[in-house]
């Protein structure tokens, strides 16, 4: 059995959450003797070569190169490779998220043969954690980022932070108040992201996740709010007040306004508005 590990020094957790805290390859041989067992972290099993069979407590199924196999912390596991068909794999141990798929505490993906950027990634990481060069301990903890924001565009990639993902909440607010001080301006999801100091995607899952909304649906939220106090209580016609709360064109104002209101911005004026009388 041919093995490689490369422990992580300690560091504050990357952007999207999660702590890489080794990086390992294995290859079959005679010797390999895998047993159940659990870790204190969560471990992604990318299959790189070969046939195998995964027991995760006491389901087993099978598994092949491009798998993906995502273990939730101390939930007893064990591979072995099937006889004519070696198994390769790469496995990074993670700190800081569980599996959401089932209680099974398990996640199985078939990953496209180089289609996603994520295999590219793999071998980056796999190469520099092999050669240890200096910086090799950033370059890896970046690379399991772009790893983990891309499988977070798969519908059926599902992941929950844990405890040691909690300072999100943190940032979400602070995006959140931002929103709220800042919603007439021209803002972004780029913008937003820069404020907090975490990759926009990352923000996008963890903003659902705290709020229920995406940033810019909450922003949009916030506009339509104030558009319903300008609509009853001044005289500014849809094109002023949909240029002072930000947005781009009449239309996405009263698209927007009638998507969360059911009903058209004039419309709501007419039905709200209270009579003027003459001073």
């Amino acid at each position: 059995m041919s093995t490689h590990r490369y422990i992580l020094p300690d560091e504050p957790e990357p952007q999207t959450g999660a702590r890489l805290l080794y990086v390992a390859s294995a290859q079959y041989s005679e010797e390999w003797n895998s047993t159940l067992h659990t870790h204190s972290c969560a471990e992604l099993f990318f299959i790189t070569g070969g046939h195998g069979v995964f027991q995760v407590r006491q389901e087993r199924f099978p598994v092949a190169i491009n798998d993906l196999v995502v273990v939730s912390a101390g939930v007893p596991h064990a591979e072995t490779s099937q006889d004519g068909s070696p198994m390769e794999y790469v496995v990074l141990g993670v700190e800081g998220f569980e599996t959401l798929a089932d209680r099974s505490g398990r996640l199985l993906l078939h990953l496209p043969s180089g289609g996603d950027g994520v295999g590219s990634c793999l071998h980056m990481l796999r190469q520099e954690s092999r050669e240890e060069k200096p910086g090799c301990d950033r370059i890896c903890r970046s690379l399991l980022d772009i790893i983990l924001l891309r499988l977070h565009r798969r519908e059926d990639f599902a992941l929950s932070p844990t405890a040691a993902a909690v300072h999100a909440t943190r940032e979400c607010d602070l995006v959140r108040r931002y929103i709220d001080n800042h919603f007439k301006e021209s803002l972004t999801l780029d913008q937003l992201a820069a404020l907090a100091h975490i990759n926009k995607f990352y923000l996008s899952h963890t903003f659902r996740q705290a709020f229920n909304t995406s940033p810019i649906s909450y922003l949009i939220s916030r506009r339509i709010q104030e558009s319903r106090f300008l609509l009853t209580e001044t005289d500014l016609s849809l094109s002023q007040i949909a240029q002072i709360l930000g947005f781009s064109s009449l239309s996405y104002f009263s698209q927007s306004f009638r998507r969360l209101e059911n009903i058209s911005p004039m419309e709501y004026r007419k039905q709200h508005r209270q009579p003027r009388h003459a001073g």
